[in-house]
């Protein structure tokens, strides 16, 4: 399940109009997408085809497409109340910003509330002009509040855990034979894991196919797991 809430405390102050229009940003959905594959496969790799027959089938079929909608309703629950929280954290931080005349106070403030990377390489006037233009902004609403931004990143969330059941569960739905029904749907699911970790890893690495494989390798030791625990 991912964090939601992504906005940094010091643009959180900023109009609405200059806030990002992305409403989950690429690590949040291809983290949902991995998460209902996961999800489903706990179900479908644990099925056993010897002398299954079509009820058997529909109610793994059913099984899975209820868990996932259970957890995709969860996952999103969780989304608006990190929006919420992050929200109000932001919040706090800002009026620290505009109320203290403690310049080193400030810069501390500031540095902890955006990345590290950046943060060690801003020179000091540049904290000086955040600080300033921090206090010269309107005054801070008196509580956080969720956006039509918030739910719509919840309902991405939910679509996202949700949808991705049915690749995975398809051959079951069209194919009578269910042995060959589930390697379809292994193969399915394999390319799947691949091809998100393969964008997981453009976003962060220089290799994105290798974390394509160790995707499919974390992914089938996770199914394994949740199996193993009864998940």
């Amino acid at each position: 399940m991912s964090n939601g809430a992504t906005t940094q405390a010091i643009p959180s102050a900023n109009p609405p109009q200059q806030e990002s229009k992305r409403v989950l940003e690429p690590v949040e959905r291809i983290s949902e997408i991995l998460f209902g594959l996961i999800m489903v496969l706990t179900f479908t790799c644990s099925f056993s085809v010897t002398q299954a027959g079509r009820s058997q089938v529909d109610t793994m079929l059913w099984g899975a497409i209820g868990c996932n909608l259970a957890w995709g309703i969860i996952d999103a629950m969780f989304y608006l109340i990190a929006s919420f929280c992050e929200r109000g954290h932001n919040l706090i931080l800002l009026r620290r910003v505009r109320e203290t005349s403690d310049v080193a106070e400030a810069k501390q403030i500031i540095a902890d509330a955006i990345p590290p990377l950046i943060a060690t390489r801003l020179a000091g006037d540049v904290y000086d002009s955040l600080h300033r233009q921090v206090r010269e902004l309107p005054e801070p609403p008196a509580r956080p509040r969720l956006t039509g931004e918030d739910y719509r990143g919840a309902l991405g969330v939910f679509l996202l855990v949700f949808f991705s059941t049915f690749p995975v569960v398809i051959p079951f739905i069209f194919m009578s034979n269910a042995r060959l029904a589930l390697r379809t749907s292994n193969v399915i699911a394999i390319v799947l894991l691949y091809l998100a970790g393969r964008a997981l890893g453009r976003y962060a690495t220089r290799h994105p196919w290798i974390f394509g494989v160790w995707t499919v390798i974390l992914g089938a030791a996770m199914v394994g797991v949740c199996i193993a625990l009864g998940g």
